[in-house]
């Protein structure tokens, strides 16, 4: 069966397998559907009765597969569009309930040849490039590739060869993630959707639109997915914000300094240390935070913000949601009442840390009942961070905690100017089975960004600890938006060529504060310049040699300054621009360029570490 819409041919064959040509550059599914219900029961497409038709309406047309088994009726469209030739798949349910873990449609495109110039675009964290050729082994991603955590910033995945290329763009995200494969030297990289169930059903029709490109470029495909955003409204830019908050200006260009005050680690806790027990209960006061504010403007600093973790008595990663009243020993709420107010004669920003989805048994108001629920009855639990034996959170009730929790910050005149909820653009939305609270994935995400939102209706500006699409709308910057490798150890295998994937599309929407490391071999404050992002200045890390937080790499805090300021001149003038190109010189990965809305242009050359600001 074929068609051809304008200069795109798509040919479906009886197994369901299907062909895209466009320009005489074939595009060739090579991985037939299937249903994976657990380890030991899955189902091919083609295992299934099936019944194939034509399909036509006044916009477009293509192919309809209606498929039948034990196990239920569903039917998958692949048709093109008149106007735009844009591609659309879709999953539709007909009369199927059976739950299952995933299903794996449409499969990967034909891939196989080991080129360089043969490259796969993922938006794994800022983004990842994997050329045919690369030496090292990709086969698992964060969360799995689930979109909306930081396994995909961003829900799309793209391929390019000779000069042509391909993105498959996710309009259903919030139940679907993407996987790869890649050996090591190649010679291939498959890449695929997955779909999940939605409160154990497919639940509801999935959608993806492709787009096919010549002359495509990493550039070019993430424009694509740009004018994606704009058309679905995502894309709220960094000016639209100021003109709803002075605040987003007085961000732009402020020294990063994330500080702590109170460290508690509880014995069941993974990073308790046994040996040295005086180490896990450690408390910095309100005050002598307040005289490091006071050292920092003397040192010239004009624009700084304060992010304060381990601020309240429970101490950092503890008893959340019930988190107040400010840490005692600290200093109370009068001592950091002070610091705010030393923040506030210098004009300098304060933000805090706080956490709604770690669900602590030490919390007051614990119930289990209010905790995340699978399928089966059972409750999360966990023993990793500080404040030991933990559920999730319901996502339901996140506004009213913050609202709770906010309104007695407030009522203590505690001058905030943004702060930071942890983990909402970092981690995988959640499900919750609990009848009196049931929760899908997409509920989730909605939740999340309404606690976003009070932060706003307050002229609070919101943060998280990474970005996401689906926060956009709502979110002003992050702790980061890294690249993968920067989270790990310098000499760890990296999974690919980093690549700001992110920052094509959404650059003038989100800040960015960036790591300022140095390595023996590489200075990621190139990085931070090529992004033109904020700049930490100082950061502690919650946790040893977690997130990046390695102490070896810091460098004295004037040296730190100094640096600051040079990544901070750059920001203010191109924070608000689209970065319109990005690109490498000479053939060479460790050459890289960005170009900006207004004509700036970075250059950094990781091969001796320097850089050139046009």
């Amino acid at each position: 069966m074929k068609i051809k819409v304008k200069n795109t041919e798509l040919e479906c064959f009886e197994d369901g397998s299907f062909a895209l040509q466009k320009d005489d550059v074939r595009w060739v599914s090579k991985e037939k559907g299937k249903i994976v219900f657990d380890e030991q029961n899955r189902v091919c497409f083609d295992e299934m009765k099936t019944t194939s038709m034509h399909y036509k309406s006044g916009v477009g047309e293509g192919f309809c597969f209606v498929y039948e088994g034990n196990h239920g009726k569903f039917q998958t469209l692949i048709w093109v569009e008149y106007v735009s030739e844009n591609i659309y798949f879709e999953l539709i349910p007909i009369d199927f309930e059976e739950d299952f873990e995933a299903i794996y449609w449409p499969g990967y495109f034909e891939f196989d040849h080991c080129s360089k110039e043969w490259i796969t675009l993922l938006p794994h964290m800022q983004g990842l490039m994997i050329p045919n050729d690369y030496e090292n082994e990709c086969t698992r991603l964060n969360f799995d590739g689930q979109f909306c955590s930081n396994g995909a910033y961003m829900p799309w995945m793209a391929q390019i060869k000779e000069g042509h290329g391909y993105i498959m763009m996710s309009c259903t995200p919030w139940d679907m993630g993407y996987q790869v494969d890649h050996p090591a030297n190649g010679p291939y990289t498959h890449v695929s959707m997955r779909h999940l169930s939605s409160l154990g059903k497919l639940g509801y029709r999935r959608v993806m639109r492709m787009v096919l490109q010549e002359s495509a470029s990493i550039t070019s495909i993430c424009k694509i997915y740009r004018q994606y955003a704009i058309e679905k409204g995502s894309l709220v830019t960094l000016k639209e914000k100021a003109a709803r908050s002075s605040y987003v200006d007085k961000l732009i260009g402020s020294a990063i300094l994330h500080k702590g005050i109170k460290t508690h680690l509880s014995k069941e806790c993974e990073f308790y240390d046994h040996e040295h027990p005086e180490k896990n209960d450690h408390v910095v006061s309100f005050e002598d935070r307040a005289k490091e504010i006071e050292y920092f403007h003397e040192q010239g600093i004009q624009k700084l913000y304060l992010h304060l973790d381990g601020w309240a008595e429970p101490g950092y990663d503890n008893a959340h949601p019930d988190y107040l009243p400010a840490c005692k020993k600290a200093g109370g709420w009068e001592g950091m009442k002070k610091l705010s107010d030393t923040l506030k004669k210098y004009d300098y920003m304060f933000g805090l840390h706080d956490q709604y989805r770690d669900y602590y048994k030490s919390a007051p108001s614990f119930d289990e009942n209010f905790a995340l629920m699978q399928k089966d009855g059972h409750i999360f639990e966990q023993c990793r961070w500080a404040g030991g034996a933990q559920s999730y959170l319901c996502a339901s009730l996140a506004p009213y905690y913050v609202k709770r929790n906010f309104e007695e910050i407030l009522a203590h005149d505690i001058h905030l100017e943004a702060s930071y909820l942890d983990v909402f653009t970092c981690n995988e939305p959640d499900e919750c089975y609990n009848e009196q609270h049931k929760m899908s994935r997409k509920e989730c995400l909605e939740y999340r960004e309404a606690c976003f939102q009070y932060l706003w209706s307050k002229n609070i500006l919101p943060s998280s600890e990474e970005v996401n699409d689906w926060a956009v709308r709502s979110q002003v910057f992050a702790h980061y938006g890294p690249y993968d490798f920067m989270l790990r150890m310098p000499d760890a295998p990296r999974l690919g060529i980093p690549v700001p994937l992110w920052n094509l599309v959404y650059h003038d929407c989100v800040i960015l504060p960036w790591p300022m490391d140095h390595t023996d071999n590489e200075d990621y404050m190139l990085y931070a310049l090529l992004n033109g992002g904020a700049a930490y200045v100082d950061k502690d890390g919650a946790y040893p040699n977690i997130d990046g937080a390695f102490e070896y790499r810091k460098k004295a805090l004037d040296e730190e300054i100094k640096r600051y300021r040079i990544v901070a001149d750059l920001q203010q003038k191109v924070a608000k621009y689209e970065m319109t190109e990005f690109g490498f010189m000479d053939g060479d990965y460790k050459k890289q360029y960005s170009l900006f809305e207004d004509g700036t242009r970075v250059e950094i050359n990781l091969n001796d570490n320097t850089y050139d600001i046009k």
